[in-house]
């Protein structure tokens, strides 16, 4: 059984991610200065697949960030985050700007005004506290379906590569346990090829010359 990793490539938007009660408006911190990261060192240059090996291992992680197919996916899951941010951003300022508008009006406004107005903030955050609760069960859905359709089409890949090369069985990186390995034995940029070229083929036009 393969264990997709699809959605751990992904940061939850930051209004989906924050409790359900939408925070009061604060000043901002002062910016402080960056450090710039460190340089990325270059990856060891590929080695050769042990000859007679009858293992190999796939970093199914690196597939689903690297292959189009992965990459297509998490695009999706991203757009739905961004949608619901926005929808969640503009009920949130329109809570905060009632919020605001008691705050102020508190020495000036009639016990009926007021009243009527802290029923609405009462509504608001109710309807805020649903769409953020909402908004997280399609983004969890949407996961969940995807990661289900990307193990259906990635396990043939895997079976294709590992019949070619007559492998008995192929580990996967993050879910064996795995402590070390010859680096040859690593079939991670085979399965993307194979993955992209799958994915290729089944678009509209795939295959044709």
């Amino acid at each position: 059984m393969i264990v997709c990793v699809l959605s751990t490539l992904l940061v939850t938007g930051s209004v989906l991610a924050q409790a359900q009660t939408p925070p009061a408006q604060q000043t901002p911190p002062p910016t402080q200065a960056q450090t710039p990261p460190a340089q990325a060192q270059p990856a060891p240059p590929p080695r050769p697949f042990p000859q007679d090996a009858k293992i190999a291992y796939v970093n199914i992680q690196m597939v689903a960030s690297s292959s189009a197919q992965g990459k297509a996916y998490a695009a999706r899951i991203q757009d739905l985050q961004r949608k619901k941010n926005d929808e969640l951003a503009a009920k949130q300022k329109e809570l905060q700007a009632a919020q605001q508008k008691l705050q102020q009006g508190q020495t000036v406004m009639s016990d009926t005004a007021r009243t009527a107005l802290e029923k609405d903030i009462d509504r608001m955050t109710r309807e805020y506290q649903f769409l953020t609760q909402n908004a997280q069960a399609e983004v969890q859905d949407l996961q969940t379906e995807l990661q289900a359709e990307f193990q259906k089409q990635l396990e043939p890949v895997i079976e294709k590569v590992a019949v070619a090369k007559d492998l008995y069985m192929v580990f996967s990186v993050g879910d064996s346990g795995l402590v070390w390995a010859d680096r040859g034995l690593d079939v991670t940029g085979e399965v993307i090829k194979a993955f992209d070229a799958a994915a290729a083929a089944k678009a509209p036009g795939g295959g044709r010359p």
